[in-house]
């Protein structure tokens, strides 16, 4: 089967998994500029979450850099499968702490005393780095889900 553009071991999946790792930097940067994330479980689940995200697609991005440059794609069932699975989980988790943040934050700003507006716009901005890095996940996920069946 021909390679399917975003499958493990593309180009296209290179750029996927390096532009899911800078959204989940940059989510962690707009967090954790501020102490006062800590008191909000929404904002450290985000930050664990993004702490995993990172590693996972950097781990999948030098995977595929490898498999760029020799040509040679990986296709061995045990590792795609695994591979499957922790992107599932990642998604996942991934918009769960996504959503949660966006939504706190909006209680935050609602209420108007428990955070100023420009410490609520970085919570936003994190938040909304966290989506951008779960649309990137959910579409690399996909593909190797979809090319899963045919190894």
């Amino acid at each position: 089967m021909e390679a399917l553009p975003g499958a493990l071991g593309t180009s296209a999946s290179l750029s996927l998994r390096l532009g899911q790792a800078i959204f989940a930097v940059a989510s962690l940067l707009f967090m954790c500029l501020d102490i006062q994330f800590y008191s909000y479980t929404s904002f450290c689940f985000l930050v664990t979450v993004m702490g995993l995200v990172v590693p996972w697609s950097l781990t999948l991005a030098v995977v595929d850099v490898c498999s760029v440059f020799t040509n040679r794609a990986t296709r061995q069932p045990g590792l795609l499968s695994i591979i499957v699975i922790g992107d599932w989980v990642l998604c996942f988790l991934s918009l769960a702490a996504s959503c949660s943040t966006a939504s706190v934050t909006s209680i935050l700003l609602g209420s108007g005393r428990f955070c100023g507006v420009k410490l609520c716009t970085r919570y936003q901005l994190s938040s909304a780095m966290a989506f951008l890095s779960w649309f990137l996940l959910l579409f690399s996920s996909l593909f190797n889900l979809w090319l899963l069946p045919s190894v």
